[in-house]
Order: C-alpha cells, then structure tokens, then sequence
C-alpha cells in the first residue's frame, strides 16, 4: 500500500511522508497498523481529535443520525441536528459574544473558513488590506496563504509576533511584547508606513505551525484594544486551540478578549470535516450568497460535533488539559536540563513543542539562542516512530517537535509518551539512531515499578487488542498530574 501510495499520490503529500505507516484500526490515543503495531498518536489530525480516534459519544452521535433516515446533504437548510450544534456552539462561547453572534457555516476545511472571514470584514468595512503576524498559519487557500507566514507579493501587511525564545527584538518578555505592540501602532498610525487603513487584523492566540508560541495575555489585550480604536475587526484563528485545547474551551478566553471573528474547525466536528466563523452581528452586511459552498454544514460532522462540543463542556476536559499540559511541560524540561540539543520548551495546555537546536553552535545572535537544528527533529521524529509514538514538526525551520494528545489522554499515557519521546532524544544524542527504545532516564533515575521495556515486548509490537487500555502504554517513572 505505502508503495502504491508513493506512485499514485501527488508530490504535495506530506504526513505520509514522515510517516511511513498504514493504519488499520484506532481507539482514542491508540493507532494500530496493518503490520500490526501500536503507536500513541500525539497528531491527532493536527489537533482534529479532542476526543482522540473513535470516541463512543462521537460514534453514538453518528450512528443515531445514520439510523434516523435524515438526509445526509441538504446544503445550508435548517435540521434539527444543524439546530442542536449551533445551540451547543454557542452554549461554549464568551456570554458576551455569544449574545450578539451570528454563524456562517463554510465549506468543510478551516482554510475556508478563514477565506469567508477575511471576505466578511473586506466587506464590512470596504476596505481590503489585512494585517497577520511573522510565523503564522492560516491554510492553503489563496487569501489563507497570503496572510500565512512564508507568503509573498501578497496585500497582507506582516507584524512581529512576540515570543521569549526567539524574540524579533533580542529581548522576550514583557518588554519583547510590548516592543511588539508599538511596532504594530506605529505601522497603522505612521502615513508614511505605507500599510493603509486595513480591512482587518488575523492572529492566532497559539501559533501551531509556527512553532507552539503562545500570545502573551497582556499582548493580546494590546492587539484588541489596538483594533478597537482604529475600527478594525479582530479575528481570532481558533482552528487548532480551540475546544478546549490549550485549557480554556477557547484559546482567547485566557487573555480575556473578545474578538469580532472567531475561525474555527479542525476539533468542532468530532473527527469529520466542518468549519465555520462566528462573527458580530454589525458585521452580518453581506448579500446572500456572499460566501456560499456546497459542502457547508455537512450533517454527520455537526452531529459529532455537538456530541465532542458538550462531552468536552460537561466533563471539564479543557481544565484536565491546562493541569496535564503544565505537568507535560514541566517534565519535559527536563530534557533541556540534560540535552543541550533541547533549546526550548514551551506550549499551553495540550499544546506543546520541544525546539531542538545544533548544541555547539554559537547562537546566532549575542546571549541569544542556538541556530534550529531541523535534522535533529527529523531524527528524534523517527525514533519516536520507532518506539510507538507518533508527533508532528513545526516551527520556522521543521526543528520544532510538536505534540498534540488528545484531551483523553490518560495519567499511564502521558507517562509513556514523557517516557518514548526523552528515549528517542536520548537515543538521537547517542547516536544509535535504529536500536530501538531503550528507555535510558532522564537525570539518570529509572523506572523501579516494573520491568525495562513494556510488559509485552518492545514498544508499539504488543499482538493485536483494541478493548480497554493499551497493555504498552503505562511505564510509571513519571509522577501523574
């Protein structure tokens, strides 16, 4: 299949590239391949499944749809399962948002949605220009690309996205971000900047692909309070941290802001593709079908949907995902302490990344940080394949390594996934890159609860047995959250 893949698919794959496996089966953190073996799947779609692989509450939903002889397409028509997610979605919003918002369901990918959002303030204000951040990530649409981080010739004035490690002005911190706030007030009130009056400002209050760099709260109050009194819609890219997955149910609710356009997909249809824009209503000044598709608001999705939406509301897993993610993040740096490669760790609730840098080479600027070492991420990548876990890259220069667990990820699952990812960098350093997983402690301490390895064999052959929890996933050095 891998080699039918190779000579059928476009040179544009990417995952599968990294990625040489084929799943067959999956239960939440849980993919099994048709070779059968396991990993621990820390992609989750690129953060699609806040409920990991197959959830029952997700299947439950489906399944009752596809028993009730509801019609499977019937473009933006009003159902009683569109009339049940739009309630639940707006039931998770900021109260005052939510009280004056409108929705517009878009065609099934975020990309889309970020299309209809710039469309929609284009329209509004009559005017065209729009305002993004260095580093940032939108989609690969056209006007997505455009307002993306590596765009060109575009109508997209780029702003500086403050973060510690590799601060645009060499300083981080409060004042890094305030540096980054002036600079953004001095292009939009400067005549001579050449950036015209925008139609509107996009950011994302993590960048994903950028490299997991959370906004600071105080700068994203600067931003709002900046476009608020210019008269500039402000929207929040809530593609990938939405639902609950940085520790709030939505990424903007730690600064306390309230934007005029929130994106969201990816997470909001349970595993199936769905994506809209929730928007003021002043806003709502568009003619009908002004953004329109013919795969909006697919029933299926927005079933699995409202089902992810209300399990992730009721059962307090945004909160279960800041108090598992600062408990990730603290052990993890761990690494940096013993690994020079390890440059940064950084992230927000279950979003998490792990810069990996060239440990003798000078810092590419003085007292800064180390240049990004993009080979070594590649490696630690495919050591952790080769022990059963699965993560994404990301960042500027793909030297990021990126994990994003579902928000069920279990107190055994979160130790074993510490535990394979410090073996693969382990395993990296040493350079006995092909030997397997020797699970060699970070700071020299080893598991006493158990046996080296797994309990039944090396990590991710375990026979093939979906019920219940793994049998590989639980190694207990790790203290729990």
């Amino acid at each position: 299949m891998l080699r039918r893949q190779s000579a059928r698919e476009s040179a544009a794959r990417t995952y599968a590239r990294a990625l040489p496996i084929v799943p067959v089966r999956a239960r939440g953190l849980t993919i099994e391949g048709a070779d059968g073996r396991r990993y621990l799947d820390c992609l989750s779609g690129a953060g699609t499944l806040a409920l990991g692989h197959n959830h029952p509450v997700v299947l439950e939903a489906i399944r009752k749809v596809l028993d009730s002889g509801a019609p499977l397409h019937v473009l933006d028509l009003a159902t009683p399962v569109k009339d049940a997610f739009t309630t639940e979605l707006f039931r998770t919003l900021p109260r005052e948002f939510a009280d004056r918002a409108r929705v517009q369901f878009c065609g099934p990918a975020g990309t889309d949605a970020v299309e209809a959002a710039f469309k929609l303030v284009r329209t509004a204000t009559g005017r065209a220009g729009m305002l993004a951040f260095t580093g940032a990530y939108h989609g690969m649409t056209a006007g997505a690309l455009e307002a993306s981080g590596g765009a060109t010739d575009v109508r997209v004035a780029r702003l500086p996205y403050p973060q510690d490690y590799r601060c645009p002005f060499g300083v981080g911190g409060d004042h890094g971000a305030e540096l980054a706030a002036r600079w953004t007030e001095s292009v939009l009130d400067d005549s001579k900047s050449g950036v015209p009056h925008p139609a509107g400002m996009i950011l994302e209050p993590v960048q994903g692909e950028g490299g997991v760099i959370p906004a600071p709260d105080g700068w994203m109050r600067r931003m709002r309070e900046i476009t608020a009194a210019r008269s500039i819609p402000l929207i929040a890219d809530e593609v990938q941290t939405g639902v609950g997955r940085t520790g709030t149910f939505w990424a903007v609710e730690h600064s306390g802001i309230t934007p005029d356009v929130m994106v969201l997909s990816k997470a909001i249809g349970g595993s199936l593709p769905l994506a809209v824009i929730v928007y003021r209503d002043e806003l709502d000044v568009w003619q009908p079908g002004a953004h329109a598709g013919t795969f909006r608001g697919n029933q299926l999705a927005m079933a699995a949907g409202a089902a992810t939406l209300a399990h992730v509301r009721e059962n307090g897993l945004a909160e279960r995902a800041g108090t598992v993610g600062a408990h990730m993040l603290a052990q993890l740096r761990v690494l940096a302490d013993d690994f020079p490669c390890v440059g940064d760790v950084r992230g927000r609730g279950l979003m998490i990344g792990v810069e990996l840098v060239h440990p003798e080479a000078a810092p590419d600027t003085v007292g800064g940080p180390r240049p990004a070492a993009p080979q070594l991420a590649a490696a630690v990548q495919r050591e952790c394949l080769r022990r059963g876990l699965i993560v994404e890259l990301g960042g500027r220069h793909s030297s990021v390594v990126r994990l994003l667990p579902p928000l069920t990820i279990s107190d055994e699952q979160v130790t074993a996934v510490l535990d394979r990812l410090a073996d693969a960098v382990a395993a990296v350093v040493r350079g006995d890159l092909g030997q397997g997983a020797v699970r060699a402690p970070i700071g020299g301490r080893r598991d006493e609860e158990g046996p080296p390895g797994d309990a039944c064999g090396p990590p991710g052959v375990c026979p093939p047995r979906m019920e219940g929890m793994p049998r590989d996933e639980g190694v207990g050095r790790w203290r729990s959250p």
